[in-house]
Formats: C-alpha cells, sequence, structure tokens
C-alpha cells in the first residue's frame, strides 16, 4: 500500500520538528519546531478522524531524534502449520510480536513476545525477511516502522491466550483465518513459507 502524499508530508514534517526540537539550543528554536508539530497535527486532522489535541501531545511524547520504530514476528512452524494469535484488538489473527523494547535486542524482544501472546517457548535462529512495514496494513500509519520476521524453533510451553490474545493455534498455510494486515499478512506468510520448503532461501528485504 502506498501512502497518501498528504500522510508522506506529514511524517516527514513531524520527524524534522522532532528532531529539531531535541538539538534546539534556544526557546525560539524549540517554538518554531513546536509550530512544525502542530502543522503536521492539523494536516493528519484535515484528512482522518484524529483529532489535532491527541497528535500533538503524541507527537510531543516522542523523544531524541526521530527514527523508525521495529517490530518483531516470531514464525513458528509445527507440522507444516503455522502459530497464529488472535489479537483481542481487531479479533483477527498474526504471528506473534510486537514491538522492541528499549534495552533487549530484536531477538530477544521476539522470544518475549512469542512467550507472552502465545504462550511457547521459542528460539529465534534465522531471520526471514527484514520489511517497511508502512508498505501494507492499516489505512494510516503515524511513524514509519521496520518488521523483523524470525523463523523460530520450539523449545517449550504451550497454548496460552493472554491480555492481548484471546486464541491462540496452528493453521495449514493454505487455509487462513482473516489476517490483522498491519501485524501480518499474506505476503509474510509466503516469506515465511519460502524457507520452509528451501532451507537456503535468502532472507527477504525491501
Amino acid at each position: 500500500m502506498n501512502l497518501p502524499q498528504w500522510l508522506q508530508w506529514a511524517r516527514e514534517i513531524q520527524a524534522l520538528s522532532q528532531s529539531g526540537r531535541t538539538f534546539a539550543q534556544n526557546d525560539f528554536d524549540l517554538d518554531r519546531y513546536r509550530r512544525l508539530t502542530e502543522i503536521a497535527a492539523e494536516i493528519i486532522e484535515t484528512y482522518s478522524d484524529y483529532p489535532k489535541e491527541k497528535l500533538v501531545a503524541e507527537f510531543l511524547a516522542q523523544p531524541g531524534y526521530a527514527t523508525p520504530k521495529i517490530d518483531v514476528r516470531g514464525a513458528v512452524v509445527r507440522e507444516d502449520k503455522i502459530l497464529l494469535v488472535k489479537e483481542r484488538q481487531d479479533g483477527r489473527w498474526c504471528m506473534p510480536g510486537g514491538w522492541v523494547d528499549v534495552g533487549e535486542s530484536p531477538a530477544q524482544s521476539v522470544v518475549r513476545e512469542v512467550r507472552e501472546e502465545s504462550g511457547f517457548i521459542v528460539e529465534p535462529h534465522k531471520i526471514v525477511a527484514v520489511c517497511d512495514a508502512n508498505r501494507s496494513g492499516r489505512p494510516i500509519e503515524l511513524y514509519h516502522a521496520f518488521k523483523i520476521i524470525f523463523l523460530c524453533r520450539t523449545l517449550g510451553g504451550e497454548a496460552t491466550a493472554s491480555y492481548e490474545t484471546e486464541a491462540v493455534d496452528f493453521f495449514d498455510f493454505t487455509d487462513l483465518p482473516p489476517l490483522s494486515e498491519n501485524r501480518t499478512n499474506t505476503r509474510h506468510l509466503s516469506q515465511v513459507h519460502d524457507h520452509l520448503i528451501n532451507p537456503l532461501c535468502s532472507a527477504y528485504f525491501d
């Protein structure tokens, strides 16, 4: 999915304002960069249901130089079936995963996320793909993000839902449930399947 031009402009303005606030050396510069934050919020409010005040508060809460966020997903396969969890937020299914926490490596984060969301203890052993997470999924995404998909081995545990997930199950690649597209889509699962068919397959990247 290509982002609409207005959202690309708003995100770039927001990133410039965030980085500018980080390195501003006087109140005059800070005021100018805060105004850029407001302009970015006004653009998004004009074309969406997001209220300006909420956007400004969220943008101002972002610290430091603006860089992409990192999302990790654990591809866990058993008997040729892929592990998926049903998200409470939208009632759809995805590979377990989420944002990388500060202080964790991507591999540590995927181990934690898989255990928290599915109950399984895993060990990541191969990177399937590093994707631009904004190329598909939700119709509006305020921040740029990369998605890293790890192929994982199960070490233990059992299917257990969590406060974020209401169900855990394995599915055939040809018989998938409704997917939570911003988290996992058919392209991601196809990339996982390619690595299962050919263990020498190279990691995909955008």
